[in-house]
Protein backbone atom coordinates (compact mmCIF):
# COMPACT_ATOMS: atom_id res chain seq x y z
CA UNK A 1 0.00 0.00 0.00
CA UNK A 2 1.22 3.15 -0.56
CA UNK A 3 1.93 5.75 1.85
CA UNK A 4 -1.34 8.60 2.97
CA UNK A 5 0.40 12.26 1.84
CA UNK A 6 -1.98 14.21 1.60
CA UNK A 7 -1.33 18.08 2.25
CA UNK A 8 -3.75 19.06 4.20
CA UNK A 9 -5.44 23.43 3.56
CA UNK A 10 -8.76 23.33 3.82
CA UNK A 11 -11.46 23.74 5.76
CA UNK A 12 -13.88 20.85 6.85
CA UNK A 13 -17.08 21.48 8.62
CA UNK A 14 -19.74 19.33 9.97
CA UNK A 15 -22.69 19.45 12.30
CA UNK A 16 -25.00 16.49 13.00
CA UNK A 17 -27.50 15.84 16.07
CA UNK A 18 -25.90 15.44 19.02
CA UNK A 19 -22.07 15.25 17.63
CA UNK A 20 -19.25 17.51 17.81
CA UNK A 21 -18.56 20.03 15.52
CA UNK A 22 -15.38 19.11 13.35
CA UNK A 23 -13.42 21.27 10.96
CA UNK A 24 -10.38 19.90 9.65
CA UNK A 25 -8.08 20.72 5.97
CA UNK A 26 -7.42 19.15 3.07
CA UNK A 27 -5.95 19.50 -0.52
CA UNK A 28 -6.55 22.85 -1.18
CA UNK A 29 -10.63 22.25 -1.71
CA UNK A 30 -13.19 23.25 0.64
CA UNK A 31 -15.49 20.32 1.93
CA UNK A 32 -18.56 20.18 3.45
CA UNK A 33 -19.11 16.38 5.46
CA UNK A 34 -22.82 15.54 4.71
CA UNK A 35 -24.67 14.11 7.38
CA UNK A 36 -26.46 11.17 8.03
CA UNK A 37 -29.91 12.23 6.35
CA UNK A 38 -32.89 12.79 9.63
CA UNK A 39 -34.99 10.49 7.42
CA UNK A 40 -32.61 7.74 6.63
CA UNK A 41 -34.25 4.78 5.59
CA UNK A 42 -31.03 2.39 5.22
CA UNK A 43 -30.24 -1.25 4.22
CA UNK A 44 -27.24 -2.81 5.30
CA UNK A 45 -25.34 -4.71 2.47
CA UNK A 46 -22.49 -6.01 4.00
CA UNK A 47 -22.43 -9.29 2.27
CA UNK A 48 -22.77 -8.11 -1.19
CA UNK A 49 -24.06 -5.27 -3.14
CA UNK A 50 -27.16 -5.11 -4.80
CA UNK A 51 -29.91 -2.70 -6.06
CA UNK A 52 -31.16 -1.32 -2.45
CA UNK A 53 -35.46 -2.10 -1.69
CA UNK A 54 -37.45 0.89 -3.21
CA UNK A 55 -37.37 3.89 -0.39
CA UNK A 56 -33.77 3.55 0.70
CA UNK A 57 -31.78 6.88 0.79
CA UNK A 58 -29.01 5.23 2.78
CA UNK A 59 -26.84 1.99 2.51
CA UNK A 60 -23.55 0.72 3.89
CA UNK A 61 -21.23 -1.73 1.71
CA UNK A 62 -18.04 -2.95 2.25
CA UNK A 63 -15.01 -0.35 1.21
CA UNK A 64 -14.32 -2.74 -1.59
CA UNK A 65 -17.98 -2.32 -3.05
CA UNK A 66 -18.31 0.48 -5.26
CA UNK A 67 -21.38 2.67 -3.83
CA UNK A 68 -25.09 3.10 -4.77
CA UNK A 69 -25.58 6.19 -7.37
CA UNK A 70 -27.90 8.83 -6.42
CA UNK A 71 -28.00 7.31 -2.27
CA UNK A 72 -25.84 8.08 1.05
CA UNK A 73 -23.40 5.86 1.01
CA UNK A 74 -21.56 4.66 4.28
CA UNK A 75 -18.19 2.92 3.84
CA UNK A 76 -17.56 -0.14 6.21
CA UNK A 77 -13.99 -0.49 7.09
CA UNK A 78 -12.78 -2.69 10.27
CA UNK A 79 -11.05 -0.27 11.92
CA UNK A 80 -9.37 -2.47 14.78
CA UNK A 81 -9.16 -5.84 13.27
CA UNK A 82 -7.96 -7.15 9.76
CA UNK A 83 -9.92 -7.33 7.24
CA UNK A 84 -10.17 -11.34 6.07
CA UNK A 85 -7.91 -12.07 3.24
CA UNK A 86 -5.63 -8.76 4.10
CA UNK A 87 -2.09 -9.52 5.31
CA UNK A 88 -0.67 -6.99 8.02
CA UNK A 89 2.79 -6.87 9.54
CA UNK A 90 2.79 -9.46 12.88
CA UNK A 91 4.45 -6.35 15.03
CA UNK A 92 1.03 -4.67 14.04
CA UNK A 93 -1.25 -7.29 15.45
CA UNK A 94 -2.19 -8.37 19.04
CA UNK A 95 -0.18 -11.80 20.30
CA UNK A 96 -1.32 -14.35 22.16
CA UNK A 97 0.30 -16.18 25.06
CA UNK A 98 2.12 -18.06 21.97
CA UNK A 99 3.31 -15.27 20.41
CA UNK A 100 0.91 -15.73 17.85
CA UNK A 101 -1.45 -12.75 16.50
CA UNK A 102 -4.29 -13.38 18.59
CA UNK A 103 -8.01 -13.75 16.91
CA UNK A 104 -10.94 -12.91 17.51
CA UNK A 105 -13.21 -15.60 18.96
CA UNK A 106 -16.24 -15.15 16.69
CA UNK A 107 -14.59 -14.01 13.36
CA UNK A 108 -11.60 -16.35 13.64
CA UNK A 109 -9.96 -14.53 10.25
CA UNK A 110 -9.79 -11.67 11.74
CA UNK A 111 -7.06 -10.20 13.90
CA UNK A 112 -6.59 -7.82 16.28
CA UNK A 113 -4.78 -4.26 15.34
CA UNK A 114 -2.04 -3.83 18.70
CA UNK A 115 -2.95 -0.46 19.21
CA UNK A 116 -1.16 0.10 22.77
CA UNK A 117 1.09 2.98 22.48
CA UNK A 118 0.91 6.19 20.49
CA UNK A 119 4.05 4.65 18.15
CA UNK A 120 2.06 1.52 17.19
CA UNK A 121 -1.26 3.43 16.49
CA UNK A 122 0.14 5.64 14.34
CA UNK A 123 1.88 3.15 12.30
CA UNK A 124 -1.90 0.95 12.23
CA UNK A 125 -3.40 4.47 11.21
CA UNK A 126 -1.04 4.55 7.89
CA UNK A 127 -2.03 1.66 6.58
CA UNK A 128 -6.27 2.11 7.07
CA UNK A 129 -5.79 5.96 5.99
CA UNK A 130 -5.31 4.21 2.85
CA UNK A 131 -8.57 2.51 2.83
CA UNK A 132 -10.25 5.60 4.03
CA UNK A 133 -8.89 8.17 1.35
CA UNK A 134 -10.01 4.80 -0.96
CA UNK A 135 -13.17 5.38 0.27
CA UNK A 136 -13.35 8.91 -0.43
CA UNK A 137 -12.23 8.75 -3.70
CA UNK A 138 -14.96 5.97 -4.27
CA UNK A 139 -17.69 8.74 -4.04
CA UNK A 140 -18.88 7.52 -0.23
CA UNK A 141 -20.02 9.90 2.17
CA UNK A 142 -19.19 8.79 5.48
CA UNK A 143 -17.49 5.85 7.19
CA UNK A 144 -18.52 3.01 9.91
CA UNK A 145 -15.41 1.60 11.91
CA UNK A 146 -15.89 -1.59 13.28
CA UNK A 147 -14.75 -3.38 16.13
CA UNK A 148 -14.27 -0.56 18.43
CA UNK A 149 -14.77 -2.93 21.20
CA UNK A 150 -11.54 -5.45 20.28
CA UNK A 151 -10.32 -4.56 23.56
CA UNK A 152 -13.11 -6.70 25.13
CA UNK A 153 -11.81 -9.47 23.20
CA UNK A 154 -7.89 -8.82 24.00
CA UNK A 155 -7.26 -10.51 27.19
CA UNK A 156 -5.43 -7.50 28.50
CA UNK A 157 -3.24 -6.46 25.92
CA UNK A 158 -5.67 -3.50 25.32
CA UNK A 159 -7.59 -1.30 26.86
CA UNK A 160 -10.41 0.75 27.08
CA UNK A 161 -8.49 3.98 26.79
CA UNK A 162 -6.87 2.62 23.89
CA UNK A 163 -9.42 2.19 21.56
CA UNK A 164 -10.69 5.94 22.91
CA UNK A 165 -7.62 7.26 21.18
CA UNK A 166 -7.26 5.52 18.10
CA UNK A 167 -10.97 6.06 17.24
CA UNK A 168 -9.57 10.23 17.25
CA UNK A 169 -7.24 9.29 14.93
CA UNK A 170 -9.68 7.36 12.83
CA UNK A 171 -12.13 9.99 12.91
CA UNK A 172 -9.44 12.66 12.10
CA UNK A 173 -8.61 10.78 9.00
CA UNK A 174 -12.20 10.65 8.21
CA UNK A 175 -12.89 14.11 8.70
CA UNK A 176 -9.93 14.70 6.63
CA UNK A 177 -10.91 13.11 3.49
CA UNK A 178 -14.31 14.53 3.72
CA UNK A 179 -15.99 11.79 5.27
CA UNK A 180 -18.58 12.01 8.36
CA UNK A 181 -17.39 9.44 10.76
CA UNK A 182 -19.57 6.67 12.55
CA UNK A 183 -19.10 4.80 15.99
CA UNK A 184 -19.73 1.18 15.38
CA UNK A 185 -21.41 -0.64 18.73
CA UNK A 186 -19.75 -0.32 21.95
CA UNK A 187 -22.25 1.56 24.10
CA UNK A 188 -19.82 1.46 26.92
CA UNK A 189 -18.46 4.58 25.27
CA UNK A 190 -19.46 7.97 27.57
CA UNK A 191 -21.06 11.21 26.13
CA UNK A 192 -18.08 12.61 27.23
CA UNK A 193 -15.47 10.16 25.38
CA UNK A 194 -17.92 10.24 22.12
CA UNK A 195 -17.75 14.76 21.85
CA UNK A 196 -13.73 13.65 22.21
CA UNK A 197 -13.75 11.24 19.45
CA UNK A 198 -15.58 13.61 17.60
CA UNK A 199 -18.18 10.54 15.80
CA UNK A 200 -21.15 12.27 13.76
CA UNK A 201 -23.22 9.28 13.58
CA UNK A 202 -23.65 5.72 14.99
CA UNK A 203 -24.41 1.89 13.95
CA UNK A 204 -25.89 -0.35 16.07
CA UNK A 205 -26.60 -3.69 15.83
CA UNK A 206 -29.50 -5.74 17.76
CA UNK A 207 -29.78 -2.52 20.47
CA UNK A 208 -33.44 -3.58 20.75
CA UNK A 209 -32.27 -7.08 21.53
CA UNK A 210 -29.74 -6.16 24.22
CA UNK A 211 -31.51 -3.34 25.23
CA UNK A 212 -29.14 -0.70 24.49
CA UNK A 213 -30.96 1.81 22.09
CA UNK A 214 -30.99 4.54 24.58
CA UNK A 215 -27.16 4.76 24.95
CA UNK A 216 -26.76 6.01 21.26
CA UNK A 217 -30.16 7.80 20.45
CA UNK A 218 -29.60 10.05 24.31
CA UNK A 219 -26.19 11.35 22.73
CA UNK A 220 -26.90 11.25 18.56
CA UNK A 221 -30.51 11.80 18.27
CA UNK A 222 -31.71 10.68 14.91
CA UNK A 223 -28.30 9.97 13.29
CA UNK A 224 -28.65 6.33 14.45
CA UNK A 225 -29.08 3.17 11.97
CA UNK A 226 -29.46 0.04 14.04
CA UNK A 227 -29.72 -3.44 12.53
CA UNK A 228 -32.00 -6.26 14.00
CA UNK A 229 -31.15 -9.62 13.00
CA UNK A 230 -34.28 -12.06 12.16
CA UNK A 231 -32.74 -15.28 14.06
CA UNK A 232 -32.17 -13.30 17.24
CA UNK A 233 -35.22 -10.90 17.95
CA UNK A 234 -36.92 -10.50 21.46
CA UNK A 235 -40.19 -9.59 19.60
CA UNK A 236 -42.27 -9.23 16.54
CA UNK A 237 -40.29 -6.70 13.98
CA UNK A 238 -43.48 -4.85 14.45
CA UNK A 239 -43.13 -4.47 18.04
CA UNK A 240 -40.03 -3.72 18.30
CA UNK A 241 -40.19 -0.83 15.22
CA UNK A 242 -43.52 0.11 17.86
CA UNK A 243 -40.97 0.64 20.98
CA UNK A 244 -40.53 4.18 21.41
CA UNK A 245 -36.37 3.30 22.27
CA UNK A 246 -35.54 2.29 18.52
CA UNK A 247 -34.36 4.04 16.38
CA UNK A 248 -36.45 5.69 13.38
CA UNK A 249 -33.96 3.97 11.08
CA UNK A 250 -33.96 0.31 12.10
CA UNK A 251 -33.26 -2.22 10.06
CA UNK A 252 -34.37 -5.69 10.00
CA UNK A 253 -31.89 -8.44 8.02
CA UNK A 254 -30.67 -11.83 7.97
CA UNK A 255 -27.40 -12.35 9.98
CA UNK A 256 -25.09 -13.27 7.38
CA UNK A 257 -26.12 -9.84 5.10
CA UNK A 258 -26.99 -11.98 1.97
CA UNK A 259 -27.21 -10.22 -1.29
CA UNK A 260 -30.74 -9.82 -2.05
CA UNK A 261 -30.37 -12.71 -4.61
CA UNK A 262 -29.08 -15.41 -1.74
CA UNK A 263 -31.10 -17.93 -0.29
CA UNK A 264 -32.27 -16.96 2.88
CA UNK A 265 -31.92 -13.10 2.11
CA UNK A 266 -34.21 -10.86 4.88
CA UNK A 267 -35.13 -7.25 4.50
CA UNK A 268 -37.20 -5.31 6.40
CA UNK A 269 -37.51 -1.53 7.73
CA UNK A 270 -39.28 0.32 10.38
CA UNK A 271 -40.30 2.78 8.02
CA UNK A 272 -42.84 0.24 6.62
CA UNK A 273 -44.71 -0.24 10.22
CA UNK A 274 -44.30 3.92 10.63
CA UNK A 275 -47.97 3.43 11.54
CA UNK A 276 -47.58 1.19 14.86
CA UNK A 277 -45.36 3.55 16.24
CA UNK A 278 -47.82 6.79 16.17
Amino acid sequence: MHRWTCILVATLSIQSAGAANSTEQEAGVVRTLKPLPSDAVADYQLGGAYDPPAGTNVVVRDSTAAPALGLYNICYVNGFQTQPGVAWPPRLLVKNSKGKPLVDPDWPDEHLFDISSEKLRTAVLERLAVTVADCARAGFDAVEFDNLDSFTRSKGALKHNDAVAFAKLLVRAAHKQGLAAGQKNTPQLSDRERKQIGFDFAVSEECHRYGECSAYTRFYGDQVINIEYVDDLRASFADICGDPTTPRDTVLRDRALKSAQGAGYRYDHCVEHRSVRQ
